[in-house]
């Protein structure tokens, strides 16, 4: 089951040709991550301030299929793909929902795991990726196991 998390495509997300810079996609994505595990009850700086630890994206792997423009509306959405000991690998992908012209106003809080509403709802896909988060000490950025009750989490 996927998570998602709408996100607004402001001016500070376009370049000059007036579509979202492909690197905020990655930015997204950690939104949506963040989010996931915030959902979850996994806070990152809570987590960081209890076992010294914190996740660090070690590899990224994107595919762009179309461009997103100022004021869509996206559906961000965040699924643990596989889990080991210190690393875990999540896809993730970003859909158009609401085009430019549609927008109205800006979204309200976040959405529920839906396991895949925005593709039923037609909404278009924008980018796709995957994503290896690794656990590290945050003294020594030292990679480490994950904490066992994180793991129990996403299980």
């Amino acid at each position: 089951m996927a998570f998602e998390f709408p996100i607004r495509v402001y001016w500070e997300d376009t370049d000059a040709g007036g579509i979202v810079f492909y690197a905020n996609y990655l930015k997204f994505f950690e939104r949506a991550r963040t989010e996931w595990l915030r959902a979850l009850g996994i806070g990152q700086q809570a987590l960081r301030d209890s076992s010294g630890g914190m996740f660090v994206v070690s590899e990224t792997q994107l595919k762009y299929h179309r461009p997103a423009r100022l004021d869509d509306e996206l559906i961000v959405t965040a699924c643990l793909q596989e889990s080991g000991r210190a690393s875990m690998t999540i896809t993730q992908q970003a859909y158009l929902l609401t085009p430019t012209s549609n927008a109205a106003g800006p979204s309200q809080g976040v959405r529920a795991p839906s396991g895949g509403a925005a593709a039923s709802v037609g909404a278009q896909l924008l980018c796709e990726g995957t994503i290896r988060i690794g656990w590290v000490e945050a003294a020594t950025m030292k990679p480490a196991r994950i904490p066992q009750s994180v793991l129990d989490v996403l299980k």
